[in-house]
Formats: C-alpha cells, structure tokens, sequence
C-alpha cells in the first residue's frame, strides 16, 4: 500500500470568501491588515491555508437595537 502524504490545503481568494460568507475585497483587506496571512504561488495567484482562514477572527453580531 502506498502512503498518502497530506499537506496544508490551500484556498483561492474566492473560495476563502465563500467560505467565509465575505467578500473578496474584505479577504483582501484582511490580509493587507495583517490579520490574515497569505501566500503568493508564481506571479499573481495568492493562495490562504485553511488552518489559517479558520483561525482568522469573526466579528459577533451586537445584540444592540
């Protein structure tokens, strides 16, 4: 049998904001602030670790009227 070797899974900035229920430009802002890291693969495409995106914070909506 063979061994499957199983790495860090990465996301598209449109597969990250899917997941997230946000916009893409709100990935992006996320990861210009520093709050989520990223990753460049060849010239343009950026890619976010799962780990990584799960990790990152989520704002609780107030119960404020």
């Amino acid at each position: 049998m063979r061994e499957q070797r199983v790495g860090p899974v990465y996301l598209s900035l449109d597969e990250a904001a899917e997941c997230m229920s946000v916009s893409v430009k709100t990935i992006r802002r996320w990861i210009a602030a520093g709050t989520l890291p990223a990753y460049r693969c060849g010239k343009r495409a950026i890619r976010i670790k799962v780990e990584d995106l799960e990790a990152a914070p989520r704002k609780i909506p107030s119960a404020r009227w």
